[in-house]
Parts: C-alpha cells; sequence; structure tokens
C-alpha cells in the first residue's frame, strides 16, 4: 500500500473538507488526520503567549493510504486544487526523510 503524508495549516473545519473529499476518491483506501509529534514552540509561559499574531489556523498531519500510486496522484491533485481554492498552507512530507 502507498503512503502520502500532507503538512496542512487550516481550520479544523476546511482540514475534515479535505480528508472528506480524498476519501471519496477511487482507489483510495484510508484519509485519516495522524499525532503530529513536532514541537511547535506554543510556550504558555511565552511573552508573546495569546497575542492575536500568535492565534490563527492549526498545524495538521494528515495521512493518505491507496492501493497504488495512481490513487495517491489523484489524492496529490485533489488536496492541491482543494488548498489553492480554500487557501489552505500544503507541505509534502517526502516519503524518504
Amino acid at each position: 500500500m502507498a503512503n502520502l503524508r500532507m503538512r496542512l495549516t487550516a481550520s479544523e473545519d476546511d482540514t475534515a473538507a479535505l480528508i472528506n473529499r480524498i476519501a471519496a476518491l477511487q482507489g483510495v483506501e484510508s484519509v485519516e488526520e495522524i499525532a503530529d509529534l513536532m514541537p511547535h514552540m506554543d510556550d504558555p509561559d511565552s511573552s508573546s503567549a495569546g497575542l492575536p499574531d500568535d492565534i490563527g489556523p492549526g498545524s495538521h498531519l494528515v495521512l493518505v493510504e491507496a492501493g497504488n500510486e495512481t490513487g495517491l496522484r489523484r489524492a496529490l491533485e485533489v488536496a492541491e486544487a482543494c488548498a489553492h481554492a480554500m487557501a489552505i498552507g500544503l507541505e509534502v512530507e517526502d516519503p524518504s526523510d
């Protein structure tokens, strides 16, 4: 099974909409938001904690599993189109990392 990991900078609602659109694609076995283990430096003791610039869309890590590379390619095309249409930040993780 082929995997694709995407990091989104988006609201919860936009992330759910993107996941639903990808899940509806033929060849995609599963799509889910997974636990993000990357630290985001949101220290509550920081002098800038709670400032308006610190409040915004969250970061979400999404895992797509497909039966083959064609399914992943479709998922990536839909993710890119949705990211553009919904003004979502999208980063695709390189599987060789």
